[in-house]
């Protein structure tokens, strides 16, 4: 029972790291195409093409930490495990976030209030995402110093096995797990406060159409329904992403391959999933994808 398990896990990852990595190299290829063809790209389409190149570099991190865990142990020595999670740790940082800096873009460019300081904002939305990227690269720079405390104590592991060396080691243990968790609540809740605010935007809005008799259905309206769909499908997958990683984290002295098999499936169906929702919720991606799509079936169509 367990190998048939593991082997239907396996097949789901290889099903998950294919699809992801399609959806992700269309999502940079279109994206960057447009871009040369018209000398100018939107702010969501560059946090767009970013994303998807932090989801790329993820999709195969995690694939080679499957291959190393589950199929060659032999493969995975120190130094090609510190390499592997360093790169995990950065391209992870870089999707949470980018995730999370686009719901505020579209909160800043879709939402109505009347606030001055929110006014301010809007209009100098692409300032203030950039200014939230750079930002957070404070938390990247923690988060790869702790890891190295890590790898520092991981060296040392049977170097001694005095008091202090083990209350050391249980306090790095303990501030790098608090530092993981922190760095993945803190953009979940900037996106669910956008999406609460696009709610409200969303609410005012309809109460003002029915005030002046206009009906409940404009463009205003589809803008705000469309970008809520997109951040609520985000946070649906991000929390049982989050909850899977966190607990993987906490209980990552517990060595069950079974268990660590599951996390890691769970991790690549939401870089992959998401990633074409937000194809399918891009209308530029949208027609694009669909085209390709049509044009494949003709080919196919021709070829039998």
């Amino acid at each position: 029972m367990g190998s048939s398990l593991q082997s239907i896990l396996s097949s789901l990852a290889i099903a998950e790291f294919v699809l992801g990595t399609f959806a992700n190299v269309f999502i940079a290829l279109v994206n960057s195409i447009d871009w040369v063809k018209k000398q100018k790209i939107s702010c969501t389409d560059r946090i767009l093409t970013a994303m998807a190149v932090s989801r790329i570099g993820l999709l195969w991190v995690i694939s080679l930490n499957w291959y190393a865990t589950f199929i060659n142990p032999d493969f995975y020595c120190e130094e090609v495990r510190t390499i592997v999670y360093t790169a995990w740790v950065v391209s992870n940082h870089f999707s949470l976030w980018l995730d999370a800096s686009l719901s505020i873009l579209y909160l800043l460019k879709i939402a109505n209030f009347s606030s001055l300081f929110f006014l301010h904002l809007k209009w100098k939305a692409e300032r203030v995402i950039l200014m939230i990227l750079l930002g957070t690269l404070i938390f990247l720079v923690c988060h790869l110093a702790v890891v190295s405390l890590e790898v520092k104590m991981g060296m040392n592991e049977y170097e001694g096995n005095n008091t202090w060396v083990t209350n050391l080691r249980d306090i790095v243990n303990l501030s790098s797990n608090t530092v993981f968790t922190i760095l993945f609540v803190i953009p979940f809740t900037m996106s669910l406060t956008a999406l609460l605010l696009l709610l409200f935007s969303l609410w005012k809005h309809l109460k003002k159409m029915q005030l002046s008799g206009k009906g409940s259905r404009d463009v205003s309206t589809e803008v705000h329904v469309r970008a809520m769909q997109t951040v609520i499908s985000f946070l649906l997958l991000f929390v049982i992403y989050l909850l899977v990683q966190i607990t993987s984290k906490w209980n990552y002295t517990q060595k069950n391959n079974l268990g660590n098999m599951i996390f890691q499936v769970v991790g690549l169906f939401y870089f992959s999933s998401h990633s074409f929702i937000l194809i399918w919720g891009n209308k530029k991606l949208r027609w694009t994808i669909l085209s390709f799509l049509w044009q494949l079936k003709c080919w196919l169509r021709e070829r039998k």
